[in-house]
């Protein structure tokens, strides 16, 4: 017979067990990247051999993906975003695992990655070939986002979810642009204004930004459009004004600010005793849940600790980290231009939580109602056992706080004439009163356009 005091150390050192996020598990990773110490945090990720055939390895090659570029290992970058790309592309479901998740915890299957972080793994790889000017990889991964932007077409029908990505286009519409390619780039562009106008608009409070629409006029009228040009001129209320070309070509610089947010969990928490009674509430302010349920009042002296029953269920939740710069701009020759926002990769996040969040309810409640089964089965045959059942149940679960977070929180460009020869250009990074100043130089070439990226990873939420 198991003792009282052996049963509450138990549920004590079980509720205590299994609780870290996966943020937490990855503490010393996460705290080295976002202090920037990007060679520290690849060498975690170097040591962690075993992680590449874990149920996280989509996480661990896209973290990988970053720290290398990041470093500027642009090729070694793209050898682990493509080992993620194929991992998407492969993945089956091990119905077995996800069975035993039903009874446990989400986290026991393998994890295959929001809809979001596929795209963003071909957004990397882009950049990265762009940054080894190699236009035609960096069109084929163009390709491929088109190809994934179809299947989210196809995966959700409520016009109201998130199934298209104005940043993906604009982004197909600027590699296009520098390739030369001006009638498709100009078809990308005005399939970019399109989305920004509508789903971005509603969805996320992002219109299209000034540089989209000035690179949409000039592509109009070097494609051989006039009425296209002439119509969007007057849309935006903008002259278009042939000029000649940058003497040392352009500079499409893209800041990626602060990062993307961490998954944790929220519960639904009940505790009773067995018989009648009185009322109690539960409550959840953060959804609006409010259950009541029943508890014994009367002093039985043959009460025991195992009357009592816990039921949990646990869902996920994003935290949002706030990026700690709220703008930024491009110096050069004491003329400004303001880097704009394109991509809101933490409101998208959201975004595609909230869509699924019934299937997660269900999910969870169904979870628990088989664990529920299981106990009281238990509890017909042996009390005690029963009641640890309950116990392990109660601990076991968890939600899936699994995300890629080391993605920015969201993304801005400009487009910079260049002179020939060398250019210095300096990004201000501005919060309140405070400007951070960070210097680049660049070798303009007539013709070439060069790409740039960097990552302000400063946050206003500590963890």
């Amino acid at each position: 017979m198991v003792s009282t005091k052996t049963i509450c150390v138990l549920a004590i050192l079980i509720a205590l067990s299994g609780c870290a996020s996966f943020y937490q598990l990855n503490y010393e990773f996460n705290k080295n990247f976002e202090e920037g110490k990007i060679e520290e945090a690849a060498n975690i990720l170097d040591q962690n051999k075993k992680a590449a055939k874990s149920k996280t390895r989509f996480l661990y090659y896209a973290n990988q993906g970053v720290v290398e570029h990041l470093l500027g290992n642009y090729q070694e970058s793209n050898n682990w975003l493509e080992q993620a790309y194929l991992f998407g592309e492969d993945y089956h479901k091990n119905y077995l695992n996800f069975a035993a998740s039903y009874f446990l915890n989400p986290n026991l299957i393998v994890y295959p990655g929001e809809d979001h972080e596929h795209l963003m793994l071909l957004y990397y790889k882009a950049l990265n070939y762009l940054k080894m000017q190699d236009y035609e990889s960096a069109l084929v991964e163009c390709r491929r986002l088109n190809q994934r932007l179809f299947e989210l077409g196809d995966k959700y029908v409520s016009d109201n979810k998130y199934q298209k990505d104005a940043f993906v286009h604009n982004l197909m519409g600027i590699i296009y642009d520098a390739s030369g390619d001006y009638n498709n780039a100009f078809i990308a562009y005005r399939n970019a204004l399109e989305i920004y106008q509508n789903e971005f608009t509603e969805m996320f409070g992002l219109g299209a930004p000034e540089q989209l629409k000035k690179d949409l006029l000039r592509t109009a009228s070097l494609a051989g459009f006039p009425e296209e040009l002439d119509q969007f001129s007057e849309t935006f209320g903008m002259e278009y004004v042939k000029l000649e070309p940058a003497k040392g070509g352009e500079l499409l610089f893209f800041w990626h600010n602060g990062l993307a947010p961490i998954k944790d969990e929220w519960s639904i928490n009940f505790v009773a005793v067995a018989g009648d009674g009185g009322q109690v509430f539960f409550e959840n302010e953060e959804y609006g849940l409010n259950f009541p349920f029943f508890y014994d009042t009367d002093d039985d002296d043959n009460a025991s600790i195992t009357d009592l029953t816990g039921t949990r269920v646990a869902f996920p939740k994003y935290i949002e980290r706030e990026p700690f710069f709220t703008s930024a701009s491009l110096e050069v020759n004491n003329y400004y231009y303001p880097l704009e926002k394109a991509e809101d990769v933490n409101a998208i996040a959201f975004k595609t939580l909230r869509e699924r969040m019934l299937e997660e309810l269900g999910k969870g409640l169904l979870r628990v109602a088989l664990k529920k089964m299981v106990e009281k089965q238990v509890r017909k045959e042996d009390e005690t056992l029963g009641f640890l059942v309950g116990i392990v149940n109660f601990a076991s679960e968890q939600a899936d706080t699994r995300n890629w977070q080391t993605m920015p929180h969201s993304i801005h460009y400009s487009r910079v004439p260049l002179e020939e020869g060398e250019n210095e250009i300096i990004l201000h990074a501005q919060s309140g009163k405070v400007d951070s100043e960070q210097t680049f130089t660049f070798l303009g070439k007539k013709g070439e356009t060069q790409f740039q990226t960097y990552q302000s990873l400063e946050s206003n939420v500590a963890f």
